[in-house]
């Protein structure tokens, strides 16, 4: 057998001899679903949908850059 078979042999083997490591993972997903998905919406909504006009977001961003570039100046 090759070594990348033989690697993947043993992670595969060893999911499916978990007892306790699978409740950890479950719990590992959920938190990750909790951070991605819920607080995303709550503390980090969309400032570009906000402040610029459909379909010229590209504008929009390119003129912040510019004028806080030539503020730095």
């Amino acid at each position: 057998m090759n070594v990348i078979s033989r690697v993947a042999r043993f992670y595969i083997d060893g999911f499916r001899q978990m007892t306790l490591g699978r409740t950890l993972w479950a719990v590992i997903a959920v938190k990750l679903i909790i951070i991605f998905a819920v607080l995303k919406v709550f503390f980090f909504p969309n400032f570009i949908k906000e402040h610029a006009p459909s379909g010229h977001e590209a504008d929009y961003v390119a003129s912040e850059l510019e004028k806080r570039l030539s503020d730095n100046e």
